[in-house]
């Protein structure tokens, strides 16, 4: 009687250990299952809830960073890695063309200094030559001149200042770019120079695409007219010493219907970026940026991101 009083208890703890080891297998076999067929995200790519999927599913992009914004709706019609910080290259020169024309009239006269001219690439800017600032600005981010732009940072901070160091007036100009890419709520982007070239390590500046589209946003705008060479092929800029033939550097311009505002960038460190406003219909401006691409990729990706974007706005109205 001892014997069989004592082994009931222990069969039914015997029943309850086996049960819950295996409900213990069960859920390993399903977690591990769960783990093994997670899919697996690659990179962010968000599109619009109302964008045809054929407009973008298919789209093969070169950029590590694209952002693409509809201006009059506010909406975002497609992102991929949009916060990503990286170097902007010449795309720099549109916050130094902004921080020109918030801190002097346009008629301000820029006079090129031969210390200015030491920057990479000759863009046929000569020493002692003088300038007003909007034709100057035109030159610039037409050909996008690092001389213009060493020039426009120089002379401007150093008229700001009321010195004639003009070094450092050119370091309080860049800390005006800085204070005013703050002021837009650009928070991934800081410049090192005024140029976008790259310094040593670094680059002349860092930003993502969505700060890259708040500020063309910005300009388009509110200084729409510091743009408008932009969107031409080759223009005549007259300084107040000559003429100069400044040909675009995004060669593309003449297959974007509707183009109000470009500007590229490259540099060994940023790759190929670019940056456009267009028309996709009258009064419907949209942005599109792509950073991170190579030299010819850049042109590739927003010719592409203009299509999708052109028929995402057709099939939407």
């Amino acid at each position: 009687m001892e014997e069989t009083k004592n082994t009931e208890p222990i069969s039914k703890k015997l029943l309850v250990l086996n049960a819950l080891l295996v409900i213990s297998i069960v859920f390993m076999v399903f977690l591990i299952y769960g783990l093994l067929h997670k899919p697996v995200v690659k990179e962010e790519i968000v599109y619009n809830e109302k964008t045809s999927s054929a407009a973008f599913d298919s789209l093969e992009l070169e950029a590590k960073s694209v952002y693409v914004f509809d201006i009059v709706k506010n909406e975002v019609i497609f992102k991929k890695n949009e916060f990503v910080q990286l170097p902007l290259a010449s795309i720099t020169k549109l916050m130094t063309a902004l921080t020109a024309v918030e801190l002097v009239p346009e008629n301000s006269r820029i006079t090129i200094r031969k210390e200015f001219l030491s920057e990479e690439g000759d863009s046929g800017l000569l020493a002692g030559e003088s300038w007003r600032l909007r034709d100057l600005l035109d030159f610039s981010l037409t050909v996008s001149s690092n001389d213009g732009a060493r020039s426009l940072a120089s002379v401007i901070g150093a008229i700001n200042m009321n010195t004639t160091d003009y070094d450092l007036g050119r370091k309080d100009f860049i800390s005006k770019m800085n204070e005013k890419a703050e002021e837009l709520g650009l928070k991934q982007t800081y410049f090192i120079n005024e140029t976008g070239l790259d310094n040593g390590a670094l680059s002349g500046g860092y930003g993502s695409a969505i700060d890259v589209s708040k500020l063309m946003e910005y300009l388009i705008e509110n200084h729409s007219e510091i743009l408008e060479a932009t969107k031409y092929q080759e223009i005549e800029v007259d300084s107040l010493d000559k003429t100069h033939t400044a040909v675009n550097t995004n060669f593309d311009v003449d297959q974007i219907p509707g183009l109000i505002a470009s500007k590229t960038g490259y540099t060994s460190m940023a790759g190929g970026n670019l940056v456009i406003a267009f028309d996709a219909s009258i009064g419907r401006p949209i942005v599109v940026v792509v950073l991170g691409s190579s030299i010819e990729g850049r042109f590739t990706d927003v010719s592409k991101l203009v299509e999708a974007s052109r028929s995402y706005v057709s099939g939407a109205k």
